[in-house]
């Protein structure tokens, strides 16, 4: 089953917890997932998915 990244991080959102961007590329992210506490790292998900880009746009973190 392929995962659906943009789904993926609304549930985290969804749950309370908060995503960081740790690195970016025009066609490429990598996202933290951190604990709803904003601290430790649980994931990391790693995406070229368009709709994906398209729904971080410019923000750095889930609290932008």
């Amino acid at each position: 089953m392929t995962r659906d990244p943009v789904e993926e991080l609304r549930r985290w959102e969804d749950s309370g917890a908060h995503w960081q961007v740790v690195s970016r590329t025009t066609d490429r992210v990598t996202i933290a997932l951190l604990r709803c506490d904003g601290g430790e790292e649980v994931e990391r998900l790693v995406s070229g998915d368009p709709a994906l880009l398209a729904f971080i746009g410019g923000r750095d973190r889930s609290e932008d």
